[in-house]
């Protein structure tokens, strides 16, 4: 099993299908920023959600919302770009997914200036199992994507 953690921020708000025979599949488009070689680079994530399990938090999350998602990793896909160009496509489907502390979308402020999750969010699902993820944030404020820029 091969095991990830990826903070970046939502490219389009969670969608939500069916399979044939009833079972709940929900799509996250996440976009994850990555330093290499002194330039910010984009890697966008699909990420699969199977049944209810984060029906509770899920309608927390809008396009541009910061998220932390934990998850078992898929094996990468090539795919030619519009403009004819090599690109991975990378999957994953989660097992935990949380509010990133990082970012500021439809987030309130408190009086220090620093974003908080929504209060009335569920308490429960937004940790994992106890452990501080906030070493892999974002670290930067606003984000927005348009759907030309969203490879899936």
């Amino acid at each position: 099993m091969n095991q990830a953690t990826i903070a970046g921020h939502l490219g389009a708000d969670p969608e939500v299908r069916f399979t044939s025979s009833g079972k709940k599949v929900t799509t996250l488009r996440v976009a994850a920023r990555a330093r290499r070689s002194g330039k910010d680079e984009t890697i966008w994530w699909k990420v699969t959600i199977w049944g209810e399990q984060f029906d509770n938090i899920l309608p927390y999350f809008k396009k541009g919302s910061p998220i932390i998602v934990f998850g078992e990793m898929n094996k990468p896909e090539m795919f030619t770009d519009r403009e004819g160009r090599q690109q991975v496509s990378m999957s994953m489907t989660a097992l935990n997914i949380q509010f990133s502390p990082f970012g500021k979308p439809d987030q309130q402020h408190g009086s220090d200036g620093a974003a908080a999750a929504p209060t009335h969010a569920p308490q429960s699902e937004m940790a994992y199992a106890g452990h501080d993820h906030s070493a892999h944030g974002q670290g930067k404020g606003d984000v927005s994507f348009t759907d030309d820029e969203i490879p899936f």
